[in-house]
Formats: C-alpha cells, structure tokens, sequence
C-alpha cells in the first residue's frame, strides 16, 4: 500500500512540476502586455502588414550636429515639438521630460527629441541655453532646429501630432502638448499628454515595457 501511494504521489508531482517549469521559462519572463502600432496600415498580402515608420530626416542639434534617423537607429524614443519662448505648455511639457530623462538615465537604448516650432527664433545657441535649463548633460535629449516646412511636416505626417493642415509656410505654427513614443523599427507606439503627470507616469511604464519585449525577443534568439 505503501509503494502504491508513494507511486501516485509521484506520478501527481511529474505533471505538476513540468507546468512549474513551463510558465517559469515561457511565461514569466514574457511581457504582461504588448503595446499598438498607430498610423495607416497597409497590407501588401495575407497575413503580412506594413505598419506607418517615421519617414527619414535631417535636422541640427543643440551641439550644432546634424541629426537623422541614423541617429536614433536602435532606439527607442520619446518626441515632442514646443518653442523656448513659450509660456504656457512647453515648460510643463519639458518639466515632464525630465521625468523621462532622468528615468533611464542608465540607459543608452532611450532617448528625446525634442524639436523647435520656431526655428527662426530658436537658434543653436538658445537650444543649448534650453537643454542647460532642463539638466541635459549629454546626447540622449536633443533639441532640434531645421527647416519649417519640415519640422511641420515630422509633426503632421510622421509623428502624427498634429491634424491640422499647413504649409509650413510664416503664417503656419503648431503648438501641440502630445508626446508620440517610437520603437527601434520607427513604428509608433503610442501617444501621452505631455502637461499630465499621470499620462508621462504611463509614458515611462510604456517604455519600459518595450524594453522588457526587446530583452525577451533577444533572449528568444
């Protein structure tokens, strides 16, 4: 009788133990959740989608540096467009990235961009001014100046930002307190409410949940 209750033990114990296993190695380690791509989506064929990608660009920073999506190849990061002279959603909008900046401040795979509205105001110089105020030390936040008609068409078309028309021409402006979060394959990820604690606290816990996919993907290859 003895050896048959242990036998059954056993062979309870043997099923139970190979589950342990299998949600310590393929759950566990998974992210609890997964974020979703905004923009158009095309599909070229069935079962294969082309989600919207950041289109490439070219702008200089606050080191007089020529920036472009090489820059932030491999990448994740958060972007935002504002203006130094503005009073009113910029500053609490940069205050917030802060939160952001110092967050992964260990981190290389994160950064910022954040680009001038006004770029016949905000010069290089000021830019740097900009990036002192905010305690940037380094080139993982860069502030952004260029063209016009091109830092419009980043905000409106490639970060979606914005919805309303414009040439980017003088008479054009935005000013939007939106954040758009990008993965490493320039896909968007998910927008925040810049001059919200809240919506930049989730903004932070998105991405770290991008970096927790990423780890999990390599660890899988």
């Amino acid at each position: 009788m003895k050896f048959k209750d242990n036998l059954y033990w056993l062979l309870l114990l043997i099923p139970l133990a190979f589950i342990g296993w299998y949600i310590k190695n393929t759950i566990d380690d998974k992210p609890l959740r997964t974020l979703p791509y905004f923009g158009q989506k095309n599909s070229i064929k069935k079962g294969d989608t082309i989600f919207h990608k950041v289109k490439p660009f070219c702008f200089i920073n606050q080191y007089n540096e020529k920036v472009t999506e090489e820059s932030v190849k491999n990448k994740i990061y958060v972007t935002d467009f504002f203006f130094s002279t503005c009073q009113s959603i910029c500053p609490i909008m940069s205050t917030q990235l802060e939160r952001v900046y110092n967050q992964f401040s260990q981190n290389n795979e994160v950064m910022i961009l954040s680009h001038t509205v006004s770029p016949e105001e905000d010069s290089v110089n000021i830019l740097m001014q900009y990036a002192k105020l905010h305690g940037v030390k380094d080139k993982r936040w860069l502030f952004l100046t260029g063209e016009k008609k091109q830092l419009y068409d980043m905000a409106r078309q490639a970060y979606l930002l914005n919805n309303e028309y414009g040439l980017g021409d003088e008479n054009d402006f935005i000013h939007t307190q939106n954040f758009a979060l990008v993965d490493k394959e320039k896909h968007l990820r998910g927008f925040y409410d810049g001059t919200d604690s809240a919506e930049v606290t989730r903004l932070i816990s998105d991405i770290k949940l991008l970096l927790e996919a990423y780890e999990y993907d390599k660890n899988l290859h």
